[in-house]
């Protein structure tokens, strides 16, 4: 009983936090949100959680690191994960340094915002899970900006996973579990889009017929010639030897 009644003061609380978060985005686009707001802030108050709810882990609960340079949002965030009882957060960060900083602490998963002072996220992610990183760390991005460059440009940095603020948090909750063990995840409507962009975009043309008639020699020299190589270069890279001087005509 005790424990229930723990539980509901604390949703209480996030209830609060993100009346005002609601607040702010009205403020700034708006009365949807405002009403956005509140519907989920009703919806978290009188929320039980299921019957189900998973207990920690067997190799201890997932440690994770919070990134995000307001912390109104964070306040809120991390009510969310330390009411479950297999999430345990380690550290908090209120720009990119920091959270370059924090992963020190070896979390498994970072939870990133994308707009931060002094480094954002993109850069803090390919800092932590770039291409050449030795022992990455997996990131999940957090972020209310739904652009696609951002997607991109955060899974090109190392990112294993892009989910929305306006989530719900079993979402949130069970996109950090995705994560943390090791799969990737988008959010459903950046996924929708990228299978649509893709959908649009036109299949590879038939290679024309005269293709067919050239060399393999013929076809490596018209790669390179694609690719722009001068005459010289396309000779140094198939190794064509070129005479030191011409020929000249014999004399009588």
């Amino acid at each position: 009983m005790a424990a229930e009644l723990d539980r509901r003061i604390s949703l209480a609380v996030l209830g609060t936090v993100l009346a005002l978060m609601a607040a702010q985005w009205a403020a700034r686009v708006g009365p949807y949100w405002s009403l956005a707001g509140w519907v989920r802030v009703l919806y978290l108050f009188f929320m039980i959680r299921p019957e189900g709810s998973r207990e920690p882990r067997a190799g201890g609960p997932i440690r994770v690191v919070l990134a995000d340079d307001q912390g109104l949002v964070r306040t809120g965030l991390r009510l969310v994960l330390e009411a479950e009882p297999d999430i345990e957060l380690v550290a908090e960060a209120a720009d990119g340094l920091q959270t370059v900083e924090a992963a020190r602490l070896r979390p498994d998963l970072v939870l990133m915002d994308i707009r931060m002072p002094n480094l954002d996220g993109i850069e803090a992610t390919r800092r932590l899970a770039g291409s050449g990183v030795p022992d990455p760390v997996r990131v999940l991005v957090l972020t209310t900006d739904d652009v696609d460059e951002y997607v991109f440009a955060a899974l090109r940095a190392g990112a294993c996973g892009f989910l929305l603020k306006h989530a719900s948090p079993e979402a949130l909750v069970e996109a950090v579990r995705t994560v943390a063990a090791g799969d990737g995840l988008i959010a459903p409507a950046v996924t929708r889009r990228l299978i649509a962009e893709f959908a649009r975009t036109p299949a590879a043309p038939t290679p024309p017929a005269e293709l067919e008639r050239l060399t393999e020699r013929e076809r490596e020299v018209l790669e390179l010639v694609a690719r722009g190589r001068s005459n010289a270069e396309i000779a140094r890279e198939l190794v064509v030897g070129r005479p030191r001087s011409r020929p000249t005509s014999a004399g009588p």
